[in-house]
């Protein structure tokens, strides 16, 4: 029989500072992260309030309201909780019955406090924003570089929650030394993350070496919201394997291929981490080596879900992302994606506010193709035509101007080749320097 799917409520607080439709975005956004974790979602709890307190999220009744939903009982709260009037009160504590729901989400980052009183109410495991993406970077991480990453931010993440944690307590019980094993605890934290920095820096050095081989190459970075469809325009435009699901942050390892059918020069198409609102700067510092792609890049084509009704803001985190890493001044296109599930006269108003954008479905083989072009186009739209005379004692240069430039044609003279070609100004100036021309 298949596994009954574990179970999970999210809960949320509508701030005054936070507008009903961003409210509902939001909601709506942590509701696909913990079905991306495999859980089914049977429950929200909302409540609006003017701020929320240093210790606890919601006020005395919406805690009664999710210890009724994750079948806790509703007197076990044996910490001090603000009610809705802001009063403080005492309850006993009772012996934890075994709960109903699995997982307790919450669309905010909650403080060690937070949690602990979140835990002991809902009787069953809770995790902010912040810890559900940590989590789904945990699990989708493959190659050891990305390994490395999520394993810092997570550790990041989890030491000042050791404290405050309940199962880190319990693991210090027998101890006998609860101050002295808390401590033990966050030194072995901070030395586990020193020893994987050290790890990462090495392996980054070895991607970096890459990149730097890459330089004089023409580069496209693919960048853009989680699950925007940047995987699939990868393996169309490339034909390679790259891997696909329909999930959040189903790619979290840069995958660089050469565009199909090649062209001379190459052209080269890399995939990169999707961006998300309230993305954790922990993660993105962990992924910079990732993001590298895009801020050295010759074209960024920042792809878009025209058919999600949020990817306007969508939009707009990517351009804080990019801005944040140092990328906004890298060329950029927008690519306005999956506009097989567009209808007509979306379409024509989307291709009407955004004249420069391509609009395009990289299920659909015309829209590829369009894009090869289109991609060629951009780079050749920079090249100088010009015919140069190469001694045939340099005909190095020959094979050099095959890898890095469009040869049209060659003719074999007395005193060398004639070869025609089309190339970047800067790649003419230094073979006529080579030429002694210059």
């Amino acid at each position: 029989m298949p596994a009954t799917p574990r179970t999970a409520v999210l809960v949320a607080c509508k701030l005054p500072e936070i507008d009903e439709l961003e409210f509902e975005s939001s909601l709506t956004e942590l509701e696909r992260l913990v079905t991306t974790l495999g859980y089914r979602v049977v429950g929200r709890l909302t409540q609006a309030r003017a701020q929320l307190s240093p210790t606890a999220v919601l006020g005395e009744g919406k805690l009664r309201e999710l210890a009724e939903l994750t079948g806790a009982d509703a007197d076990d709260l044996d910490d001090d909780v603000d009610d809705d009037s802001g009063a403080r009160r005492r309850r006993r504590r009772a012996e934890p019955e075994e709960p109903r729901v699995d997982l307790v989400a919450v669309d905010h980052e909650l403080t060690p406090s937070q949690l602990r009183q979140l835990e002991r109410v809902a009787g069953t495991d809770v995790l902010d924003r912040t810890g559900v993406i940590i989590d789904i970077f945990h699990r989708h991480a493959r190659s050891r570089e990305a390994r490395l990453q999520v394993e810092i931010a997570r550790l990041t993440y989890e030491a000042p929650r050791v404290r405050e944690s309940p199962r880190g307590r319990e693991r210090q019980a027998g101890r006998g030394a609860g101050e002295a094993g808390l401590e033990l605890d966050r030194r072995r934290i901070r030395d586990r993350i020193a020893e994987l920095k050290q790890q990462l820096e090495a392996v980054q050095k070895l991607h970096s070496v890459r990149r730097a081989q890459r330089r004089d190459l023409r580069r496209v970075a693919l960048v853009g919201y989680t699950n925007a469809g940047k995987s699939s325009l990868m393996r169309a435009l490339t034909g390679s394997a790259v891997y696909v699901e329909d999930k959040l942050f189903a790619t979290l390892d840069t995958t660089v291929r050469a565009l199909s059918p090649e062209v001379k020069p190459r052209i080269l198409v890399s995939d990169t981490v999707g961006f998300i609102n309230h993305l954790p700067h922990d993660l993105v510092a962990s992924f910079k080596s990732t993001l590298d792609e895009a801020l050295e890049a010759s074209l960024i084509l920042h792809v878009v879900d025209a058919s999600d009704p949020n990817w306007r803001s969508e939009l707009e985190v990517t351009l804080q992302v990019l801005e944040e890493i140092g990328a906004d001044g890298v060329p950029r296109q927008l690519v306005l994606n999956k506009m097989d599930r567009v209808d007509a006269a979306h379409a024509e108003a989307l291709a009407a506010e955004f004249p420069e954008a391509w609009l395009v479905s990289a299920k659909r083989e015309d829209d590829v193709r369009w894009m090869h072009q289109a991609l060629v186009r951009h780079f050749e739209g920079h090249y100088v035509e010009t015919e140069l005379l190469i001694p045939y004692a340099q005909q190095r240069l020959v094979a050099d101007l095959h890898e890095s430039a469009r040869v049209l044609d060659e003719q074999y003279g007395e005193l060398g080749v004639t070869v025609r070609v089309k190339a970047p100004p800067d790649l003419l100036a230094d073979v006529r320097q080579r030429l002694g021309l210059a």
